[in-house]
């Protein structure tokens, strides 16, 4: 204004009005011109402010560097400026949510997040430098570009230095707090990193020393934080004591302009920090609470992942995060109460604890059981890789005082289990894989040649080469067992083999063509023969894939319930039947099935020589005698042999009618279901007529028996597993049939291809078989005679198996089964005999190749880790959590003497 007046006076002396109207029009310009001048004096120039943009750009990323990890920043330097504000949250709320949807999720996706965040950091610095031009903003709070194009519009005007005082001032100020600002926004990120590593922290799956390592780095980060802000408070303090300095020299006007404008700028400054600090706050807790809610279910997955035992990557363990879900592989505990419903059959075979305590055998040995150290060593034995311990103890047999009902045939378990090696046949083999099996084997796995020159002319077996082949005949087959069992099923249409007949039993089965074949009919047969003169005829059938155990018709019943069994078969199987009053054909009837057929295939049907006349007299009279029903005689003209099919009576009608009392009912103390070490009994066992007893009605066909509960299991019968028993069995399987799907097929590094003979060494209700039934195997279930008597449940639906104390060595050859799965057992099984003593019966069973599945508590799981381990078998999985475990092993070739063999060469 006053540079208006002085130019107005020299007008003064012009008299015109052209003059006058002149000097109003330049009196007015110079006002306008004024007033612009004061008004752009409070806008910083573009170049200064831009320069300040930049150093508080600088000072953040400044504050990246000194975390380890950086926090999700953006750049918020020119907080003087709200037109950017909204634009600039949104894209930290972005770079917010890339860091948090990759945080935790291992070193590959941290780098992956760091890769993220500079890409969204660079984006906002993009966005920031486009930003539209709000028309709508007060005139103090012009955006950066309008005070650049207002400045290259009027470069050619000269202000004074008192303005650019205060313009520098200005600028100044504005800066300080832009700062303070900055350290606000960067304590406020410091408080939400902690929040977030806190969150982390409390997720059990985090790895610990990672957590170490952050909380660390967050304490690095928080002190250099912390001394970055001091520094800048204290440079904004002495920057406003200088402001404040050199505004008291400047004119009252400018003076109150300027202190309106940074009262103003200091106004908007803490709304907009006090904004964000409600906006962090509130995203941190909602990202809090998001790791909370993640972290829980991080949890829940984790501890479901851990009770499996499966991993996606099988070479991996699953203690290392690759697991399945643990209803895959937890098993349901046995209830105690259940004992009181469900009998033993070490309980109901009295006379076993008899036995075993004459003999001195089977109980725990005082001497250590640790292995470390162990040296194992080849079974020295005449049986050599042959070697079946309850089968071949001389001693025993040697002490037999009668060997006239085949005694020296049956079982005698040494006193003290071997702890030996059974070796290798010279140039052994891998088995040859089903089908394929059925017609040859390696002739080095069985190197007998006794069968093939003696009834290599019936097509039992033949040596070709390097092979044993079987041509699929028999004694009473020459032309083929297919042939000869749709023979039978047209002798009686109602055997109905896959539908009415299942499970039936193979007497004196030879190699076993009749029970191979019967697979192509869905039919299971439990084929059994003595380990007699015909050498290996056992292990031949084990070789070729078909189910097997060395047994014997002798003085003791067979380890089988009574009742199970569909059919009886019996096809020229040197038995006889007719002898002492028929008590072998009585075993028979004890383990057949009401309604149940018995099919004789044998000379006494067909020829009329004396002695065969003879024989079929007595069985004629016999089988009348115990009610069994001649249902056919018929000729196979391509075999020339015939077949006579007997059916047992499903009521006790019969009985009850005899005209003699012999053979006589049995007492009723005696339990037909005993079966372990118990001798045989000349007598019969009623019918079962109660509708809810065992034995009184015919199972559901094949195959909806495999899947229902049998008429006999009530609902007022507790369960093993303490449910009501037919809920219990039905439970049992659909856990089963998870376990395999989910954790066994695929999770355990087995191939199941290479997988024909299998064992379920304490099976239940043979849940786990029911569960494999559409693979290319079968399963041989063991009940422990100490455990609930379940093997009738198993025959029930479609299934076979059979008693036995694993404190014995099992009646099969060595090197015959390729899976053997124990569910406990040894936790059980080393409380009354030594665990060195069933790793030893395991490795003489499996095949080389072969594999084992344990289940059991985590300290047994150890302790037989380490026995397999000194055995050289190869460990695939162990997994161990809330204290039960799971090991899945593999069976080397390894044996004493090829080790020491080679040491020597060495």
């Amino acid at each position: 204004m006053a540079i208006s007046k002085g130019r107005s006076s020299k007008r003064t002396t012009s008299s015109s009005s052209y003059s006058s109207t002149v000097t109003t029009l330049v009196f007015v310009t110079v006002c306008i011109l004024g007033l612009w001048m004061l008004t752009s004096s409070y806008s910083s120039p573009a170049h200064s402010r831009k320069a300040a943009t930049s150093k508080a750009r600088v000072d953040i990323e400044t504050e990246e560097n000194v975390s380890d990890d950086p926090p999700p920043t953006d750049d918020r330097g020119s907080l003087s400026e709200p037109q950017g504000t909204e634009k600039e949250e949104t894209s930290q709320d972005k770079e917010v949510e890339v860091l948090e949807e990759n945080s935790g999720a291992g070193e590959d996706v941290n780098v992956k997040g760091d890769e993220q965040a500079s890409h969204a950091t660079s984006q906002m610095q993009d966005e920031h430098d486009e930003q539209p031009v709000n028309e709508n903003l007060p005139a103090d709070e012009t955006p950066i570009h309008e005070s650049r194009q207002a400045s290259e519009n009027e470069d050619t005007i000269d202000v004074s230095s008192s303005q650019s005082d205060t313009s520098t001032d200005k600028q100044e100020t504005e800066q300080a707090t832009e700062e303070a600002a900055t350290a606000q926004q960067t304590e406020t990120e410091q408080t939400k990193d902690e929040s977030s590593t806190q969150s982390e922290n409390q997720d059990p799956d985090n790895n610990s020393d990672d957590t170490r390592t952050s909380r660390t780095g967050n304490q690095e980060s928080e002190q250099t934080q912390e001394d970055v802000s001091s520094t800048r408070n204290k440079e904004s303090e002495q920057n406003a004591e200088e402001t404040s300095n050199q505004s008291e020299n400047q004119e009252p006007e400018t003076n109150t302009n300027s202190e309106s404008a940074a009262s103003e700028t200091e106004q908007t400054t803490e709304e907009t920090n006090k904004q964000m600090e409600s906006e962090d706050s509130k995203q941190s807790t909602e990202e809090t609470v998001t790791t909370q809610s993640e972290n829980q279910e991080s949890q829940e997955t984790a501890d479901d992942a851990a009770r499996t035992s499966e991993s996606e990557n099988q070479e991996d363990k699953p203690n290392e995060g690759n697991t399945q879900t643990e209803s895959y592989t937890s098993i349901p505990k046995e209830s105690k109460e259940s004992k009181k419903t469900w009998s033993t059959q070490a309980d109901q075979s009295e006379n076993q604890k008899e036995r075993r305590k004459d003999e001195g055998g089977g109980g725990p040995s005082e001497k250590d059981d640790n292995i470390y150290g162990y040296t194992w060593e080849t079974c020295k034995v005449t049986a050599g890789p042959d070697y079946i311990p309850c089968l071949d103890n001389e001693k025993a047999i040697k002490k037999l005082r009668s060997r006239a009902h085949f005694e020296h045939r049956e079982r005698h378990c040494p006193e003290e289990p071997p702890t030996c090696l059974v070796p290798l046949p010279e140039g052994y083999k891998p088995s040859v894989e089903w089908p394929k099996s059925r017609e040859k084997i390696w002739y080095h796995n069985v190197p007998h040649t006794k069968l093939a020159e003696v009834k290599g002319h019936q097509n039992w077996v033949k040596l070709t080469g390097e092979y044993l082949t079987f041509p699929g005949g028999g004694t009473q087959f020459i032309h083929g067992a297919l042939h000869y069992i749709d023979f039978l099923q047209r002798s009686e249409p109602k055997i109905a083999w896959g539908h009415q007949t299942r499970v039936l039993l193979d007497v004196g089965c030879g190699v076993a063509s009749f029970g191979g074949y019967l697979f192509e009919r869905d039919v299971l047969a439990m084929s059994f023969a003595p380990k007699d003169e015909h050498e290996a005829q056992v292990q031949f059938a084990l070789e070729r894939g078909i189910p097997a155990i060395s047994a014997v018709m002798g003085s003791q019943r067979l380890p089988f319930p009574s009742r199970v069994f569909d059919l009886v078969h019996c096809a020229r199987c040197r038995v006889p039947w007719h002898a002492e009053g028929g008590r072998l054909l009585l075993e028979l009837n004890r383990v057949l099935r009401p309604g149940g057929y018995f099919v004789w295939s044998a000379t006494p049907v067909y020829q009329k020589l004396k002695e065969d006349v003879e024989i079929w007299k007595e069985m004629s009279v016999l089988t009348q005698a115990i009610c069994w029903k001649l249902v056919t005689i018929q000729k196979d003209k391509l075999n020339s042999v015939g077949a006579a099919i007997y059916q047992k009576p499903a009521t006790n009608d019969c009985y009850q009618k005899r005209k003699h009392s012999q053979p006589p009912m049995c007492k009723d103390d005696d339990d037909p279901n005993a079966a372990w070490y118990v001798p045989l009994q000349s007598c019969m066992h009623k019918v079962p007529v109660d509708d809810n007893e065992r034995g009184s009605h015919w199972p559901e066909e094949w195959p909806r028996r495999l899947q229902t509960p049998p008429y006999w299991l009530n609902t007022s019968q507790m369960g093993i597993y303490g449910r009501p028993a037919p809920d219990d069995f039905t439970s049992d399987y659909e856990h089963w049939k998870r376990v395999v799907n989910k954790l066994y097929l695929n999770g355990l590094g087995i191939n199941w291809s290479k997988v024909r003979n299998m064992m379920d060494m304490r099976a239940v209700y043979g849940g786990l078989a029911a569960a494999l039934k559409d693979m290319k195997l079968w399963v041989l279930n063991v009940v422990n005679i100490n455990s609930p008597d379940t093997l009738p449940v198993i025959y029930e639906r479609g299934l076979f198996g059979i008693y036995h104390d694993w404190c014995e060595s099992f009646s099969t050859y060595p090197r015959t089964y390729d899976l053997l799965h124990a569910d406990h057992l040894f936790s059980r099984v080393k409380k009354r005999c030594k665990l060195v003593s069933l790793m030893t019966e395991i490795d003489r069973i499996v095949r080389p190749g072969g594999n084992i599945i344990i289940r059991d508590d985590s300290a047994t799981v150890e302790e037989v880790e380490n026995l397999l381990k000194s055995l050289h078998w190869e460990v695939h999985l162990t997994f161990s959590k809330d204290q039960e475990g799971i090991l899945s092993a593999q069976k080397s070739m390894w044996r004493p003497e090829i080790n020491a063999a080679a040491a020597a060469s060495s």
